[in-house]
């Protein structure tokens, strides 16, 4: 007897069909998983044999073949057991081939016949809408997460038991709680208020925000570096209903924060400084989102940037440009979104008071300090703020700003910005294009001459012009001004670090 049911592959962060088909037959006892399934999938054998006859029902002994279609897609994971065992139930009679005909099957088996959450069960639910299916049958706790998508039903079953009696129509599959019952969970968030001083560089922490762009601290250790990065996020806007469900979607295909709800936050990733290539941008033998997609929508934040290893470092070079990760493993290539906010945190040497007079580096260890991060990937950072000692009556003095205060700002930046960019598929000032600054960027005639001479005195390059030009946008929207005048892109050169610095001189 052969039984068709419908479960799907993750490849990056996209689903696509798998026909699970299950043939039984008269002949030697065999159990064979064909259709390029890797080695968790193969071992399915063993778990769907142990799972089907620990639940009560007797397991054929049969040939019995399991095709996963297309047989050129290359399949991983365990959460195709449950839709194999499923597949050897109707085959015995004990599910009506009817029941599977409108219904997704996505989850893996213990070897009691439980069954356990599989990863990605939200990019699952998509690919079932996107198929005309009806229903997606999932472990318990992955019912909410299923049924996040309009048009799409999740149905949980704890066992194998219950989903035969479901698909029966004997017993209530678990639901979904209504919205008013599911856990509001408020994330406390570090306020900027625990601040003191700093004003220069919680002006550019505000400005980062309110444009998206990458920021760069430098300075001593214990000066604040770390305490400015974590409270970034607080003056962050929410996520927009599409931004929540691609950030819900990379959080499902890894297995992270997965909730029943939408994630109404940005992501704030800070990796070891340990961290492979692979795991800062993404990839393996099985491609994997690395952190910098894990931070789409929201921010990356890399401490002590200069001890990470420069491979991985380069390799963020292209992502920063583009917002996407092209993985190519043998014949298969995977596409991993990430506009992502990149926030560094570095020491200006091996000792880390370079500076100052406890500096005791020689001049050919700040040479080899320096040249570990190479003068193309800081080209693509916007902001580069040198963060000191704070003094003492700074200390004891009231906070400059809090988080509630720069939200307010930041929104208000923001929304100029969806205004100004509407339709362009850009959602703020980071990531327009050259079109895009010349469509909407307006200088005033101070302001044109000044980024003239600073640019013939060599201190920016090109990408450099078009990165000040965008900071120097967001100044503008922060103070509420439709043209760039001189003010607002001194402000954004001062923020240049080398640049910055030399300014003054050009001007």
């Amino acid at each position: 007897m052969l039984t068709r049911i419908t479960t799907f592959a993750l490849i990056g962060i996209d689903p696509r069909r798998v026909d699970v088909e299950v043939d039984i037959r008269p002949g030697l006892p065999s159990f064979t998983i064909v259709g390029l399934g890797d080695r968790s999938v193969r071992e399915a054998r063993e778990r769907v044999a142990a799972a089907v006859a620990n639940s009560g029902f007797e397991f054929p002994q049969k040939r019995i073949t399991v095709n996963l279609a297309p047989a050129g897609l290359q399949k991983s994971g365990p959460g195709f057991d449950l839709a194999i065992a499923c597949g050897v139930l109707a085959c015995i009679g004990c599910i009506a081939p009817d029941a599977l005909a409108d219904i997704a099957v996505h989850g893996e088996l213990r070897l009691g016949g439980e069954v356990r959450a599989a990863r990605g069960t939200l990019v699952v639910a998509e690919g079932a809408r996107d198929a005309g299916l009806r229903r997606l049958l999932v472990a318990p706790d992955r019912v909410g997460e299923a049924s996040l998508l309009e048009g799409v039903d999740g149905v949980g079953a704890a066992n194998l038991r219950a989903v035969v009696e479901i698909l029966a129509g004997r017993a209530a599959p678990s639901r979904a709680g209504e919205d008013g019952d599911r856990a509001r969970v408020v994330e406390l968030l570090p306020d900027l208020a625990d601040v003191r001083g700093h004003a220069e560089s919680l002006e550019a922490v505000t400005i980062a925000a309110a444009g998206g762009h990458n920021l760069l601290f430098s300075g001593p250790p214990g000066t604040g570096k770390t305490m400015l990065a974590r409270r970034l996020p607080s003056i962050l806007p929410p996520l927009g209903p599409q931004e929540a469900l691609e950030v819900t979607r990379i959080a499902s295909i890894a297995g992270v924060g997965v909730t029943d709800e939408l994630l109404c936050t940005r992501p704030f990733r800070a990796p070891h400084h340990s961290i492979s290539m692979a795991g800062l941008v993404g990839g393996g033998s099985i491609p994997r989102p690395g952190e910098v997609t894990l931070a789409h929508h929201g921010v990356l934040f890399l401490d002590e940037l200069s001890e990470f290893p420069r491979g991985a470092l380069e390799a963020l070079r292209q992502p920063l440009e583009d917002g996407r990760v092209l993985v190519v493993r043998g014949q298969q290539s995977v596409l991993f979104p990430c506009r992502t906010m990149l926030v560094a945190a570095t020491n200006p040497c091996p000792c880390g008071f370079g500076g100052t007079p406890r500096c005791r580096c020689s001049v050919a260890e700040h040479d080899r300090h320096t040249r570990r991060l190479s003068g193309p990937l800081l080209d693509r950072i916007d902001l580069a703020v040198r963060v000191d000692r704070p003094t003492a009556g700074e200390l004891q003095a009231p906070s400059l700003r809090t988080s509630a205060s720069e939200r307010d700002r930041v929104a208000a930046a923001r929304e100029r910005q969806a205004v100004r960019l509407a339709g362009t598929g850009v959602a703020c000032n980071a990531h327009m294009d050259a079109r895009l600054l010349r469509r909407h960027l307006r200088l005033d005639d101070g302001a044109d001459r000044l980024l003239a001479r600073v640019y013939e005195r060599g201190l920016l390059s090109a990408r450099g012009r078009h990165r000040v030009l965008r900071v120097a946008r967001t100044v503008a929207d922060l103070a509420g001004a439709e043209t760039v005048d001189e003010a607002h892109l001194l402000s954004a050169l001062a923020l240049r670090g080398d640049a910055g610095a030399e300014t003054e001189a050009a001007a």
